[in-house]
């Protein structure tokens, strides 16, 4: 784990600025693992055996948080691809996404598990910030239905996406769409904010 003091207002990953109310400096945590990859098969898991693999790479991550916020960090960045791997097909990885929704609904997944379906990685992301103090960024994945009334929606009758969510004492403060579906000039859907209004900036994305 690297700890490092930055000065206020600086970017601690991509896009998102932070500064901590009246104080000069904060202090973050950027953690690096080795990710439990799932087999590499082209035919989905089921929900279960998805959320058992995702379980093991959090329980990996929930010692980092702990030990992080027991030195004194602000916030911890957790790895990129870090709850899941990244050997997928688009038909593979979809019984890793969960629906995250817009953090201006006011949700502690901690407290309300089932608001918003089934959430269990939101939950444990949440927990971890929640029982720990800490602001927690986590990379995980975004789907969204759709439906025959929107022109662009992919024949699967969902959009992915590759998603960065940040929880705040347990509340859900910021979704970033890293990636949009591979439609020409498809704006990712995100939300903005400050550090104070808990905002991610958005992006306009081609793939």
């Amino acid at each position: 784990m690297i700890r490092s003091y930055f000065p206020k207002c600086v970017a601690v990953v991509a896009l998102l600025a932070l500064s901590v109310g009246a104080l000069d400096t904060f202090s973050a945590a950027v953690y690096e693992h080795t990710v439990i990859l799932p087999n590499r098969t082209e035919t989905p898991v089921s929900k279960e055996e998805g959320l058992l693999l995702m379980n093991k790479n959090i329980d990996v991550l929930e010692k980092a948080v702990k030990l992080a916020a027991k030195q004194g960090a602000h916030i911890i960045v957790t790895p990129e691809d870090g709850i899941y791997g990244w050997v997928f097909t688009r038909e593979s990885i979809y019984p890793y996404l969960e629906d995250i929704p817009d953090p201006g609904v006011n949700w502690i997944p901690c407290r309300e598990p089932w608001r918003f379906g089934n959430t269990p990685v939101q939950q444990r992301l949440s927990c971890l910030a929640k029982d720990n103090s800490i602001y927690v960024v986590a990379n995980t994945g975004d789907m969204k239905p759709c439906n025959a009334s929107d022109p662009q929606c992919p024949p699967d009758g969902h959009y992915q996406y590759n998603t960065d969510v940040v929880f705040d004492s347990g509340k859900l403060v910021a979704r970033y769409h890293k990636g949009v579906e591979s439609t020409p000039q498809k704006q990712s859907r995100c939300t903005t904010m400050t550090w104070k209004q808990r905002v991610v900036s958005c992006c306009y994305q081609t793939r």
